[in-house]
């Protein structure tokens, strides 16, 4: 069966990855994905990942990042959906948690965090919100 939402998938594996106190866990690669993971990783909310091979398919091993003992990431939650895509001017991105969150967004110039696409002036679409 076709997966609706990939992006929504991966975020739900590393929610319950942390729930479940693992050490990494695995998901299979896209490019999207990637990038999003390039961003969590720049903001500090996972150790990091790496590209596998899994059944024959590229997969990602995410390493989770926990400080003493709890989990790096309080809240991760995807907020732009294939039912309803959320897109955002540059300085209408919101705010998450009076800027100590992380607003994850598609640009023309790449997937962004919220600062780095208000640094370079570029809005786009939503993708999600980490805290």
């Amino acid at each position: 069966m076709a997966m609706t939402d990939p992006l929504g998938d991966m975020l739900t594996r590393i929610r319950n990855g942390q729930s479940a106190k693992k050490d990494s866990i695995l998901t299979p690669a896209s490019k999207l994905r990637a990038n999003v993971l390039d961003v969590l990783q720049r903001e500090g909310y996972i150790r990091g990942y790496t590209e596998e091979e899994l059944a024959g398919q590229k997969g990602l091993r995410i390493e989770l990042k926990y400080f003493e003992g709890q989990p790096a990431i309080h809240h991760l939650a995807r907020v732009s959906k294939p039912g309803r895509r959320v897109y955002s001017a540059a300085k209408e991105l919101p705010h998450i948690r009076n800027g100590l969150g992380t607003i994850i967004v598609s640009t023309p110039r790449g997937v962004l965090s919220d600062a780095e696409a208000r640094e370079q002036n570029v809005g786009g679409e939503v993708l999600a919100e980490v805290f």
